[in-house]
């Protein structure tokens, strides 16, 4: 992103004088948020190795971290419809480096996951929040170029992780990620100067509505990542109560009328739907560049790496086009973009990795442009007083479409077998599933195209009908 466009932010914003600053500050910070979850994926076997263990115990190294993240990212959202977010942010930063210095420090296993619950605890605040920034600092038609470059500034660091982590962990020791973290410190000073000040408004933290929803999301999460029915019923029981308590509590945790707005339901629908395909997209390429094409991890993150530097160049003007032509149009945009790198990679799995690089590159650029897009989207959805919650919601489904998307892809690669290609462009044997996990999920994103179309795009045409007809 250059800084003529960082620079260009500033207009029209809040009149602190600060939010070129910030939106730079802001950027740094999800930098190391992002790369914290790619890199220990990539050192999940030396960590296993250097404690003995089985890779499915080293596995909550990620898997309680992704709980502890999902649930954090609603809390602190919902919190900050109370609580200032100079202060939230305050709190989850330093919970962010506590868990980062004792995981440096950590001599056994339950230390070090211990450490990575910190560090989530801490972290999900900022995916949260950064977010919340651009909503409640900038009018609207600022917003998507703001979104757009964080956007942008997340696909880089989903780009640079994995490369990063293999580099530390190769050369140093697995142990020296968790300083990395650390770095986000240095924000803190600049973030509580730059945040504009907010008062506490009122209204109760519903502690009981809080949990409920909490073992029903981590239930839900255990069930997915265990393949087990019965953990799944214990998250339906939690996931009833929690609707029990939110229609009687005075002040429930989130409002029914926030899951009874229609358009809202159907933006969170098409969200999971697109985050879990890119997800899945992004879980079984590596498998494929590993298995088919027989590449060592640190060549995979080189493959992968071009897409997400394409994302973040690109990423930036996403935003700037929501704000010219609408967010509708951009969603329309990244979901074709989407459709075209599905389709191409589908047609040449097991092909020479160059070509799997360049048809990555359409998947991230549209993931880039949908993320942006969508935000926005969503953010205009919500009613005054629950944008963060609202966000939050809109944070957790994301999330969880991740989860979900890489179990149920796995379970389908684990139990292939000699599957053969629907993709009649696909002959080597190996690359069939892969080739037919991806059609799958163009199907999904056909599916989300039409669903979106369906709801927003009539709205879109009737509003400008009547536009018109008023006009003259």
């Amino acid at each position: 992103m250059s800084v003529q466009d960082i620079n260009g932010l500033s207009k029209g914003g809040t009149g602190t004088g600060n939010e070129e600053k910030l939106v730079k500050l802001l950027c740094f910070i999800l930098l190391f948020s992002v790369m914290n979850v790619t890199m220990f994926n990539i050192a999940l076997p030396d960590i296993a190795k250097h404690f003995d263990l089985m890779p499915s115990t080293a596995s909550w190294v990620v898997t309680g971290y992704s709980i502890v993240y999902a649930i954090g990212s609603l809390t602190y959202g919902k919190l900050s419809d109370m609580y200032p977010m100079r202060t939230l942010l305050t709190v989850g930063l330093l919970l962010f480096a506590a868990g980062s210095i004792i995981g440096f420090m950590s001599n056994n296993f339950p230390l070090l996951i211990a450490a990575r619950l910190i560090q989530s605890a801490g972290a999900s605040s900022i995916p949260a929040l950064v977010m919340l920034i651009p909503i409640r600092m900038f009018p609207a038609q600022q917003r998507g170029r703001v979104i757009g470059v964080l956007a942008a500034a997340i696909s880089f660091a989903a780009g640079v992780g994995p490369i990063v982590g293999g580099f530390v962990s190769g050369t140093l020791h697995w142990r020296f990620l968790f300083l990395i973290s650390i770095g986000t410190l240095v924000t803190l000073p600049f973030l509580r100067r730059w945040l504009p000040d907010e008062e506490v408004r009122p209204g109760t933290f519903d502690l009981p509505g809080a949990l409920l929803l909490a073992s029903a999301v981590s239930s839900l999460m255990l069930s997915i990542t265990k393949w087990n029915g019965w953990i799944l019923l214990v998250s339906a029981v939690f996931l009833a109560l929690f609707i029990l308590r939110i229609r009687m509590a005075k002040q429930p945790f989130i409002q029914p009328s926030l899951l009874r707005n229609a358009n809202y339901r159907v933006a969170l629908l098409s969200g999971f739907l697109a985050f879990g395909a890119s997800f899945a997209i992004m879980f079984i390429t590596p498998m494929m560049l590993s298995h088919v094409n027989l590449m060592h991890t640190t060549s995979i993150g080189l493959i992968m790496f071009p897409g997400a530097m394409s994302a973040a160049l690109l990423g930036r003007y996403g935003g700037k086009m929501a704000d010219q032509r609408g967010s509708l149009f951009m969603v329309f945009c990244g979901l074709c973009l989407m459709l075209l790198g599905q389709l191409t990679l589908s047609s040449f799995s097991g092909y020479a990795v160059w070509i799997i690089a360049v048809c990555l590159i359409f998947g991230y650029i549209g993931m880039s442009f949908l993320q942006s897009s969508m935000t926005k989207l969503v953010s205009t959805l919500l009613p005054a007083g629950q944008t963060g919650v609202g966000m939050g919601v809109f944070t957790l489904t994301n999330f969880m479409a991740g989860a979900v998307t890489g179990a149920i892809v796995s379970k389908i690669i684990d139990q292939s077998g000699g599957s053969f290609s629907l993709n009649p462009l696909v002959t080597q044997a190996g690359a069939s599933i892969y080739s037919n996990v991806f059609l799958g999920l163009f199907l999904i994103t056909g599916l989300n195209m039409a669903i979106v179309y369906l709801v927003f795009g009539r709205r879109s045409k009737r509003e400008t009908s009547q536009t018109k007809v008023t006009s003259v």
